[in-house]
């Protein structure tokens, strides 16, 4: 917890100088979790200049008076407090509330939080270590879920990657390789890559602005200590997303980024997910898929795949092969963690090299 002093010289300390971090915080309905999330932001243990920067994005709850009411506690212990909103009848989005906090903001880095998440006291402290050595990156963290036991492979997923695995493994289901809620980068980073799309709901925000991030280089980096407690409830702004346009996204980045430099690649997956991608490709890449490959015996001795809805004469024809007779590149289409390490077995008796040979598209 930060030191507590006398309230008017803590508050022309904090207006000497702009603050060295900015705590991003869009708000909407958010008064069930608001206390225990405003109160981890008094209880960080950086002792540098930090500052809250709060966007009420049409809260129809009591989110406000919990606000005003936290805004005099962090003053007085120094942190200034930065309050923005609108009343209109509905909501704009989280991408337009996170881009106006941080337009009314001021510090060189942002930390970027959820109005239903807690901090650890380390968080910003450990974060900006890692972002100051790491400029051009999105730095995140490992988190601790709650309810424990909500999400239990994805937590694993976002928890365990190796440092190379967060560049090689930006194209699956899951997301962005560091979860927003974990985000922390520098301003000067945020404006070269940013701002967020602000459509509305059902825009993923953070995967398109994780794209953009990636097409201008940037990196990324995890803090290997938990330092969220990450929130699972079904009023989180990330289920209304629909799946369909997420797929979308990630098929198109995988043509963008991928697939122009593979002159040949097979599918890795005979069954509905394989077949799903396989028609998802525009025409021109669809050609480049020389097989699918299985396990399942069934699938195998079917000899091939017929992609009955295409407008070509003769309609294509794909053949299915067994793992080990069929060629890499792959792009694999297994949900990992899922078989008992049955597929990760098989995979690893490959000796590929992830990102070269294979990437994942589950």
């Amino acid at each position: 917890m930060r030191p507590r002093g006398d309230p008017a010289a803590a508050a022309a300390a904090a207006a000497a100088a702009a603050p060295h971090v900015s705590i991003i915080l869009p708000v909407h309905n958010a008064e069930p979790w608001l206390n225990e999330c405003l109160e981890s932001v008094l209880q960080q243990d950086f002792e540098g200049s930090m500052e809250l920067s709060v966007f009420n994005d049409a809260s129809k709850d009591k989110s406000m008076t919990i606000i005003e009411k936290w805004k005099v506690k962090l003053e007085g212990s120094g942190i200034p407090v930065v309050i923005g909103g609108h009343a209109s009848p509905s909501p704009r989005g989280v991408g337009y509330s996170k881009n106006q906090a941080i337009a009314q903001s001021s510090g060189s880095y942002l930390c970027f939080l959820d109005s239903d998440d807690v901090m650890m006291p380390q968080r910003v402290r450990l974060q900006l270590e890692a972002a100051a050595q790491h400029p051009t990156s999105i730095i995140g963290c490992q988190v601790r879920r709650e309810p424990p036991n909500s999400t239990e492979r994805y937590t694993r997923w976002i928890n365990q990657l190796a440092s190379d695995q967060l560049l090689t493994q930006v194209f699956t289901s899951n997301g962005p390789t560091v979860i927003m809620p974990t985000w922390f980068c520098s301003r000067a980073w945020f404006s070269h890559v940013g701002p967020f799309d602000e459509g509305g709901q059902g825009v993923p925000e953070d995967l398109l602005f994780f794209y953009n991030h990636l097409r201008k280089g940037g990196g990324v980096v995890r803090v290997d200590q938990s330092l969220l407690l990450y929130r699972y409830h079904p009023d989180a702004a990330t289920h209304s997303v629909l799946e369909t346009t997420i797929w979308t996204h990630r098929v198109r980045f995988l043509e963008e980024r991928v697939l122009p430099h593979w002159a040949a690649f097979t599918i890795w997956n005979a069954g509905r997910q394989g077949r799903r991608l396989y028609r998802s490709l525009a025409a021109g890449t669809r050609r480049k898929v020389v097989a699918f490959c299985d396990v399942d015996e069934n699938k195998i001795r079917k000899g091939f795949y017929c992609h009955e809805d295409s407008q070509e004469r003769p309609k294509p024809r794909v053949p299915i092969l067994h793992f080990r007779a069929a060629r890499p590149p792959f792009v694999i289409c297994v949900k990992l963690d899922l078989t008992g390490g049955a597929f990760e077995n098989n995979l690893r008796s490959l000796h590929l090299q992830e990102g070269r040979d294979f990437l994942h598209f589950s």
